[in-house]
């Protein structure tokens, strides 16, 4: 039975993951560990990255094979950390919106990179006077309560502002190509956070990756349209464990799905 290892974003734990699991088919499973600092895992002495890396190799040694591990987000990055250790412990790999290109160039970043700008936005998203006025922006299609309780957990999230500090050009250059690992990245082709412009950065470290840029979709599909979530893992995980590519594309969202909103978190 697959397991797919589904890690979290910034900001969220892994909870974020919770409407996809009941939608996978029978013979799935999955798994979506929610890393220290966020969630409410206290951070307790991990002062780099190598500590989130460190608990998600755990998480991934805990799980049966064969494994697809699934990074969103910072997520991602926290993946690719831990495959550079060895890509043997897993069986295919899927990025979704992953950070790691352009962090010296991106403006976000780099306002970012001060901390008393970390602070005021973390506060700033976590905030109930502005949920109303995210929840619009960045989660239209998502219900209220789930949209909230995704705002309200970046307040708690103590990382937040480290991975900043942590993940830098430097970090991204230095990780090893994974040749042999069957790879897939997913971009949202109306995300604005990460999104479809960064497609073929990540062609040095996963040369053989299949890259899959889905119409309508934003930043969190997996919390605003899990159906369609579920079908493009269900199909990029099986293609991945027959060692090829494969073609996702009966997965892809459909024409009548809403688009989500603009600007996502």
């Amino acid at each position: 039975m697959p397991t797919i290892i589904a890690v979290h974003g910034n900001g969220g734990g892994g909870e974020r993951f919770a409407r996809i699991g009941p939608l996978l088919p029978v013979g799935f499973a999955l798994r979506a560990p929610t890393l220290p600092g966020f969630g409410g895992v206290p951070l307790g002495d991990v002062d780099r990255l190598d500590g989130l890396t460190d608990a998600l190799e755990a998480e991934v040694a805990a799980s049966t094979r064969p494994r697809l591990l699934l990074g969103h987000g910072v997520g991602g990055a926290v993946a690719l950390d831990l495959l550079s250790r060895d890509p043997r412990q897993v069986d295919g790999l899927i990025l979704h919106a992953p950070v790691g290109t352009r962090l010296d160039t991106r403006l976000f970043p780099r306002v970012m990179s001060s901390r008393r700008v970390q602070r005021t936005v973390q506060g700033v998203i976590a905030h109930p006077l502005a949920r109303p006025l995210l929840r619009r922006i960045a989660l239209p299609e998502v219900p209220r309560d789930i949209a909230d309780r995704t705002l309200a957990a970046y307040g708690r999230a103590e990382a937040f502002g480290r991975l900043f500090d942590w993940l830098d050009s430097a970090w991204f250059d230095a990780l090893p190509p994974l040749v042999e690992l069957p790879a897939a990245v997913l971009w949202g082709e109306r995300d604005r956070v990460l999104d479809a412009e960064q497609r073929g950065d990540y062609q040095r470290l996963l040369p053989g990756a299949r890259e899959v840029v889905v119409p309508g979709w934003g930043h969190f599909p997996m919390l605003d349209r899990p159906e369609a979530y579920a079908r493009m893992l269900t199909e990029l995980s099986r293609a991945l464990l027959q060692g090829g590519r494969g073609d996702p594309g009966s997965a892809t969202a459909e024409p009548g799905d809403p688009a989500p909103g603009a600007p996502q978190l």
